[in-house]
């Protein structure tokens, strides 16, 4: 599958914004088998990278008002030439959440710090993960256990939802839930657009389609957010811990969607359930760069448009979470 480049003039803008969805653009789906399982064993016996905490940035704990309202969907529709308002439904309802101080990192994991967890973890390497647990493109862009050239600070790209999932507690972290990344993505901002306010994307701000850059950048190479965050629009969509489904109608304190923040054991290897996406990326339209829009995507997705950042409790780890729309 390939992202095709959006343009802010477009004029099907609605066609668009679904052709750069991968949750349209893919909906192949891997029924679960009883191999690779050894794989988050393996991993476990393993020392772990020792965290560097200067490269994540403290967000602290509060409430905000997450998604979008259904009276605002027709703004939205005219403002980014949308014709069909299904494009936002996902966002809806807006709804209150509570959230405890966490770490994020402030760039999203780099070849070069991918490339140090498969030295200490070779079953990652690309040839010996299970093919259930890809599609066919992982890492297919490098050559010899090592990235192209030029390459070490851009981001990873082309893993799947396991490996950012095994990533992350390599180093001691998890991936961020959705209502973690929207809210470090808003940086402290409330009821904008963007990360940097309500003023329209450009190459200057952000890589997506109309900056012409038509690949991965170096990971924190447009300004940050008010958290200190780089590239919550635009780069590579980022993979979050989360199941993609429906939004609570009801307040909710520090949610992940199917309960599990996946630290420890090996349940993360049997999840085939789609995972959501956050981001936008280069290929992106400037829709899909909003801090509330919201997309999925298969979590053995491999993709040359698909990364992820990690996250962290601030004090201990909590790992399960109570499931939307459980008693």
């Amino acid at each position: 599958m390939r992202e095709r480049v959006a343009k802010l003039a477009c004029a099907a803008a609605a066609v668009c914004a679904l052709a750069l969805s991968p949750a349209v653009a893919q909906q192949q789906q891997v029924q679960p088998r009883d191999a690779g399982a050894g794989l988050a064993r393996r991993e476990m016996r393993r020392p772990k990278q020792t965290r560097d905490v200067t490269k994540a940035a403290l967000i602290p704990g509060g409430t905000f008002e997450m998604g979008t309202d259904s009276a605002d969907l027709a703004r939205l529709q005219q403002i980014f030439g949308i014709r069909r308002a299904e494009v936002f439904s996902s966002e809806v309802p807006r709804h209150t959440v509570t959230l405890s101080p966490f770490y994020i990192d402030r760039r999203e994991v780099t070849n070069a710090q991918f490339k140090k967890f498969l030295d200490r973890h070779p079953v990652w390497r690309a040839g010996n993960v299970s093919p259930r647990l890809h599609n066919g493109n992982y890492l297919k862009h490098w050559s010899g256990g090592t990235y192209p050239d030029g390459r070490a600070d851009h981001p990873v790209v082309n893993v799947s939802w396991y490996a950012a999932v095994s990533y992350c507690r390599w180093v001691g972290a998890r991936l961020p839930t959705e209502a973690e990344w929207e809210y470090a993505a808003r940086g402290g901002l409330v009821g904008k657009e963007f990360p940097w306010g309500d003023d329209a994307p450009d190459k200057t701000r952000a890589n997506f389609s109309a900056s012409g850059v038509g690949d991965t950048t170096p990971a924190g190479s447009y300004a940050a957010n008010g958290y200190g965050l780089y590239d919550v629009a635009g780069n590579v969509w980022e993979y979050l811990a989360d199941e993609w489904g429906a939004y609570a109608s009801t307040p909710e304190t520090n949610p992940v969607a199917g309960g599990n923040l996946f630290t420890v054991g090996d349940s993360f290897l049997g999840v085939t359930t789609r995972r959501v996406l956050r981001g936008g990326s280069f290929g992106g339209a400037p829709v899909n760069l909003r801090v509330a829009y919201r997309d999925s995507h298969p979590p053995e997705g491999a993709q040359p448009f698909v990364g992820f950042r990690c996250a962290r409790a601030s004090r201990a780890q909590y790992r399960e979470r109570k499931p939307r729309g459980s008693a």
